[in-house]
């Protein structure tokens, strides 16, 4: 049985790199964490963040892409504008490090086997699963509780266009609705922490990673045709 599917993933695998286009490249850019700590802003990258990225381009329009990215997040009361959060003088640090797997789709026809310049705007989403430190507060320092692997929803804007024959390059922010709300350490998911939490209980942590893709393309030309 096991050589049978061993044999019937080969197929798919050698069948697909006659019929497709491949991308493989990096991501480069920042992060930073919407929460009960620190600056309120959306958008407002103070961290690394990097990885790799691959897409299955099933049509001009539609791609399947995965995607790993490990990211320092961290936040500071002292940088909000929020007097509460100034005097309050918390701060923390964690690591996030994510696999993401979804669909990207291009507003425009985005053919990378053609020679001609093209640009378009994209989005993309599905199903992130990243690993984090649990976090408490206690004294007013911060702790960590051990390490949890958990999901969440991501959702990337973006723009991109090919710079050679085999290059495109990309600009994105995304931002990842997480389950869990200590990521700084506010909510602690462990209820022997129960009477250190502070801030919104109703609201969940979010991180934001902002900055470029640079892929190159490989396999030989697609027919998009209808079969």
């Amino acid at each position: 049985m096991g050589r049978i599917l061993r044999a019937f993933i080969l197929l798919l695998v050698t069948s697909g790199l006659h019929a497709q286009i491949y991308e493989v490249g990096l991501f480069v850019g920042g992060s930073n964490v919407i929460s009960d700590v620190g600056a309120t802003n959306y958008i407002k990258p103070n961290d690394l963040a990097f990885g790799g990225i691959f897409k299955w381009n099933k049509s001009p329009r539609h791609s399947w892409r995965a995607s790993f990215i490990h990211a320092e997040i961290s936040a500071d009361d002292a940088d909000s504008d929020a007097p509460n959060r100034n005097q309050r003088g918390y701060k923390f640090s964690n690591t996030v490090d994510e696999f993401s797997a979804g669909l990207e789709f291009d507003f425009f026809e985005f053919d990378t086997h053609a020679l001609r310049q093209q640009f378009t705007p994209y989005v993309y989403s599905g199903l992130s699963y990243f690993r984090y430190s649990s976090l408490y507060v206690e004294n007013g320092r911060t702790e960590s509780d051990g390490k949890r692997n958990v999901m969440a929803l991501p959702m990337i804007v973006g723009v991109k266009s090919n710079i050679t024959h085999h290059l495109v390059l990309g600009f994105e922010v995304g931002a990842r609705f997480t389950f869990v709300d200590d990521l700084d350490g506010s909510n602690p998911e462990n209820e022997d922490y129960a009477g250190l939490k502070f801030g919104n209980y109703k609201n969940k942590d979010w991180y934001v990673f902002t900055g470029f893709t640079l892929t190159y393309t490989f396999g030989n030309n697609p027919c998009f045709c209808p079969q």
